[in-house]
């Protein structure tokens, strides 16, 4: 079975830490019952990621999708996280995972901005055309692991 582990920074504060656990129940009534879909926080708050991911496979996952609930492939997103859920793996040597990308650039993301905003969307970008490179200059991948101009499908960021 399958398991997404969504993982943020975690906070001091408890608001923050339990927005997260109501991520985690809109996405799983989003992707139904076939996957599995539990929550982690790096770092501040419980659970961390080495219980996060002991939970999925405690429930029956055979594959962990990591996926850090953050904006930018930061040094948490790139670095910190894809070791924490590494060392996390390393006691279920039966089960795979991956570390996806950081939410990046999305059209998806751009339409949520404006919405909360208050501000009608003038000029749709259907999804195909979303994923040009939207930097100034051109320079595709500028953003990293996160830029949606990226010609190879989401690469793992860690995997067994």
């Amino acid at each position: 079975m399958r398991a997404i582990l969504l993982i943020d920074h975690g906070s001091v504060r408890a608001e923050a830490n339990h927005m997260l656990s109501c991520v985690a129940n809109l996405l799983q009534q989003m992707v139904g019952d076939s996957v599995l879909v539990r929550y982690a926080h790096m770092e501040l708050a419980e659970p961390s990621i080495a219980t996060g991911f002991g939970d999925c496979v405690a429930a029956g996952a055979t594959e962990v999708v990591a996926f850090p609930y953050m904006l930018s492939p930061g040094k948490h997103v790139t670095r910190d996280i894809p070791r924490l859920v590494h060392e996390a793996a390393s006691a279920f040597p039966q089960v795979t995972f991956r570390v996806t990308p950081a939410f990046g650039v999305h059209e998806k993301l751009a339409e949520l901005i404006a919405l909360r905003a208050g501000i009608e969307i003038a000029k749709p970008v259907a999804a195909g055309d979303a994923c040009r490179c939207w930097e100034p200059n051109g320079a595709v991948g500028a953003c990293g692991s996160a830029c949606a101009a990226r010609t190879e499908s989401a690469p793992a960021l860690a995997s067994k």
